[in-house]
């Protein structure tokens, strides 16, 4: 508990912290509308999926939607069917309970497919790591294109992981 409480500490409140305007962004905004997402059709649907995770992640996803960071003014949308996405945002360690609905949702997800793993429990098992419980990191049980780290992290560090793996290349 001790562990936990002096992260937090350390760690601060991540969704409010101003965002930097920078002109490189609007470029690469643009680049991103007319390139990157033909890829999938004028826009990125992403299927978020809690693997075991403790919430943290969840809430700077959720900041993700709002009109400061405005993710779906790029195209970008989450879907509640893994069967509509491009993209799946695995947070957490994966817990036995979880194992066979992670490699399902996998599945049912069409080609091409990326994934995304969210913060530090998702990208190394995390204070968790592999036990009777847990089947530790995401790459353990599915295969992961881009890892996120941070305990949570930051929108602008889930934006970036998820337009590194848009700008990867053709998925899987």
């Amino acid at each position: 508990m001790y562990h936990l409480l002096r992260q937090i500490a350390k760690t601060g409140i991540k969704t409010e912290a101003p965002a930097h305007a920078d002109a490189a962004l609007r470029v690469a905004e643009q680049r991103l509308r007319t390139g990157i997402l033909g890829l999938f059709g004028g826009s990125l649907a992403i299927r978020a999926v809690d693997a075991g995770s403790c919430n943290g992640c969840e809430l700077e996803i959720h900041m993700l939607n709002n009109p400061y960071y405005n993710l779906e003014g790029l195209g970008i949308r989450f879907v509640a069917s893994p069967r509509h996405a491009d993209l799946l945002l695995v947070t957490g360690p994966v817990s036995r309970n979880m194992e066979a609905a992670l490699k399902r949702t996998y599945d049912a997800t069409p080609e091409p497919k990326l994934v995304v793993a969210v913060g530090d429990c998702g990208c190394t098992g995390g204070v968790f790591g592999e036990s009777y419980a847990s089947c530790g990191r995401i790459a353990n049980v599915i295969p992961v294109d881009v890892a996120v780290p941070g305990c949570p992290p930051t929108p602008v560090a889930l934006m970036q992981g998820i337009l590194t793996a848009i700008s990867s290349g053709v998925p899987r």
